[in-house]
């Protein structure tokens, strides 16, 4: 009996997936095990594999689509198998609103049009397509408007269905005229584009705006003195021959803080506030999408070479997508660090379910006060929110002051 494959959920906040790339056409065999598809989450792309054996007989979702958790997106079964009643069943499971009204089917506008009437009205408005060597999918009311008006389609973006051209795309076009400035283009009047939101990115917007909205944040913000960090780090790496940054000392100063207060190590719950003995640090990553946050697990049981070890990992497979979920999941406290892009201080949104966030800035020189007299020194801004349900002022405000003791002397780290 054929069985239908559903769009899996691969994480715990994933609501839809784009098939970013299919390992199998239809006719293939398939072995219980086999890769069948590359799946882009909310936070990582992940290789889906078949727990089913036999051929595959339909793809119900193409490369680069997108589509909701447990909608069809394949069925497997015998070779020859009527699978027409599962499609249907499942299609309309999947249909949430009727189809929109469409425009006139579309024509294929080719490389040199031929008719009398039309090459006179491509002499007059020089039509883009011309020498091109390729087509445009456009609708017969949308090719007669870019005549008229003698629009190059080459440089109108489709906005119909599988990037046809329609006529509202015509009537908005604006052309617009570029001046090359070492090296860069400067558009000199109105132009723009659209640039589709991913999975990760409307998953990160989801996230953030709800804890945004329903945290009460509420931030703290501390300046420590850094030259004695600087020089424990350049010393542990001329010692240990191991290259350690800023942000792994910091890392295993915070887990270790952590230990010591852990109500900032917690998570709010209705009816109760969940302390985690344990610290899974997250580390919230860059990427091309928006923002990971790979989790250290007992981060406070490793040394600061492990922690560099495993940050140096997580970062190269966060940008390429290929992050586990449970690799990203589990985070009790996290830790977001801007200061290697100069950013000298800032606030970040907590990562739900933590109750609290640490934004780390930028080492800075400048005159500090020491002993009395006017010294140059060398001091990084910290600034800890905390979701007021969870983490009162004062807990929040011992935490930062343990972690001011391991930060400006660093040696006690190590003891």
């Amino acid at each position: 009996m054929a069985e239908v494959i559903n769009m899996p959920r691969l994480s715990d906040t994933m609501e839809e997936g784009t098939l970013a790339k299919w390992f199998k056409k239809v006719g293939d065999s398939v072995n219980e095990g086999d890769i069948l598809a590359e799946i882009e989450t909310d936070k990582a792309t992940m290789e889906f594999e078949s727990f089913h054996e036999g051929e595959l007989l339909y793809i119900g979702i193409k490369e680069g689509e997108t589509a909701p958790v447990d909608s069809i997106i394949a069925i497997i079964g015998k070779k020859g198998e009527n699978i027409s009643s599962l499609i249907n069943v499942s299609e309309s499971k999947s249909k949430k609103e009727p189809e929109p009204v469409k425009e006139p089917e579309p024509v294929k506008v080719p490389e040199t049009l031929n008719t009398p009437n039309l090459q006179k009205e491509e002499t007059k408005s020089t039509n883009a397509l011309k020498g091109s060597g390729s087509k445009v999918l456009i609708s017969p009311l949308a090719n007669k408007l870019a005549i008229e008006r003698g629009v190059d389609l080459s440089q109108v973006k489709g906005t119909g269905d599988n990037g046809r051209i329609v006529k509202r795309d015509i009537e908005n076009y604006k052309p617009a005229t570029f001046v090359n400035t070492n090296n860069m283009i400067i558009a000199t009047e109105e132009s723009s584009y659209d640039l589709p939101n991913s999975t990760m990115r409307k998953s990160i917007a989801k996230r953030l705006s709800e804890s945004k909205f329903t945290a009460p944040h509420y931030y703290l913000t501390v300046e420590f003195e850094m030259d004695n960090m600087i020089s424990f780090r350049e010393q542990y790496i001329n010692t240990q021959n191991i290259k350690i940054s800023y942000n792994d000392i910091i890392a295993k100063a915070v887990a270790l803080s952590l230990v010591k207060n852990p109500k900032v190590n917690s998570r709010w719950h209705d009816n109760k506030i969940e302390i985690s003995e344990h610290v899974h640090l997250g580390v919230a990553v860059a990427v091309e999408d928006g923002l990971v946050v790979p989790v250290i697990q007992f981060a406070s049981s490793k040394d600061m070479s492990q922690i560099n070890t495993e940050v140096k990992d997580f970062a190269e497979r966060a940008k390429n997508k290929k992050l586990t979920p449970a690799e990203i999941e589990g985070s009790t406290f996290t830790i977001s660090n801007l200061g290697m892009f100069g950013i000298e201080s800032f606030t970040s949104i907590i990562n739900q379910p933590n109750s609290a966030i640490l934004s780390i800035g930028s080492i800075i020189e400048k005159p500090i006060v020491r002993d009395g007299e006017v010294v140059v020194g060398n001091t990084m801004k910290l600034t800890l929110a905390c979701d007021h349900r969870a983490v009162d002022g004062a807990t929040g405000s011992s935490f930062l002051k343990t972690l001011k003791e391991y930060i400006e002397n660093p040696v006690s780290i190590l003891i």
